[in-house]
């Protein structure tokens, strides 16, 4: 059983210490207000996790460690599961994480291994298959096997080229979303942007010139250091070959334990003061969005109550952010993980997690009528 987040040690900010630098960023721009007609969320849904089995936080990552969520290929029913998030709960999105290393059967390379493509096809395929979006989510951490991508690792050409290959394959469908990168983290964030944008122009340029591209920051992406460390800053820069930035959107990640590494039951804080707050302000001052594609926490009573604030004000906000996307279902056997997302059952007849009924699911709970797929 692999802990996504294990590793993930990353000790935020005190909120006294962030704020002036998130408001001498924003000096120019006079505390705001959510747009009216805010309050409805565009993009909610789950991660389908098993493509992605084998990658550690320092990109090492092996291709026969990965397990396919699907029940021909022996894992568990991820196209019953996504099946019934939308029908049941109302969500209508899915991330679908893989690694590179997978994509490409172990070898550096931009070229995809049709064999192994095919197989994370059939999960995109699956997903697509229930009119949700799907986020194809390169799950390496900006590396290659310890080395840090146009960091001395492998080169942003290269890279570029991946993303090239599989921007041909969905270059034509609408419901298709790009995940450059899962969580980067201790890079030159500088460096990093450069990188990203090398990731964009390909994917343009490969013929997918309308779909959501997600743009991942340093600190593992961290939604409460995302301006303080640079990324926001630095990922502003990137644009679209027409120079607009139409489609590029922030990619952030928060999770609600004590030391947001995802991997403790408790939840002790809904995110608000130090993280969501802030970046909404900076977000509506510069003209741009995010989304928070990994959240979550265990199936106990302080998760759900800050998770369901958090989500509250995420949709108060929604001119600035477009959803969330709780981690993790697929290959998480039921009651086995601490974030699991899993539902128990099959067929016809399932039942959700203790967070995702009361909290996460936009047609149940306290949520209900907070997101835009009711």
């Amino acid at each position: 059983m692999i802990l996504h987040t294990l590793g993930k040690l990353v000790g935020f900010t005190a909120l006294a210490s962030l704020l002036p630098s998130v408001l001498a960023q924003n000096s120019t721009c006079p505390t705001n207000s959510p747009a009216s007609g805010s309050g409805k969320l565009k993009l909610v849904g789950v991660n389908i996790s098993g493509f992605d089995f084998s990658c550690n936080i320092d990109g090492n990552c092996h291709s026969t460690g990965a397990w396919p969520p699907l029940t021909k290929y022996y894992g568990l029913d991820g196209a019953g599961q996504m099946q019934h998030f939308v029908k049941d709960d109302g969500f209508n999105t899915f991330r679908l994480p893989v690694s590179w290393q997978f994509l490409t059967n172990d070898v550096l390379t931009g070229t995809l291994d049709e064999t192994n493509f095919a197989k994370y096809d059939d999960l995109v395929q699956a997903c697509l298959d229930t009119g949700a979006s799907c986020i194809v989510d390169v799950h390496n951490y900006a590396r290659w096997n310890g080395a840090i991508i146009g960091q001395g690792g492998p080169s942003n050409d290269i890279f570029a080229s991946l993303w090239s290959s599989i921007a041909k394959k969905y270059a034509s469908n609408s419901k298709i979303i790009f995940g450059v990168m899962n969580e980067p983290h201790d890079v030159d964030i500088n460096l990093w942007a450069q990188t990203v944008q090398a990731a964009v122009t390909a994917i343009r340029n490969a013929g997918a010139t309308s779909q959501m591209i997600l743009l991942p920051g340093n600190n593992f992406t961290s939604a409460a250091t995302f301006i303080s460390n640079g990324s926001a800053a630095a990922l502003a820069k990137v644009k679209n070959p027409d120079g607009s930035i139409t489609g590029l959107i922030f990619d952030v990640h928060k999770y609600l334990d004590f030391d947001n590494s995802g991997t403790n039951q408790e939840c002790t804080t809904n995110n608000i003061d130090d993280a969501w707050a802030p970046l909404a302000q900076w977000l509506r001052c510069n003209g741009r969005q995010a989304f928070n594609t990994e959240t979550g926490g265990g199936n106990v009573a302080s998760c759900i109550t800050f998770m369901c604030q958090q989500i509250a004000f995420q949709a108060q906000n929604s001119d600035v952010f477009l959803g969330y996307v709780g981690w993790a279902a697929g290959n998480f056997q039921p009651g086995s993980y601490v974030l699991g997302e899993t539902p128990s059952g099959g067929g016809t007849s399932w039942m959700d997690t203790s967070l995702v009924e009361s909290c996460m699911a936009p047609v149940s709970g306290s949520q209900l009528g907070s997101t835009g797929v009711n």
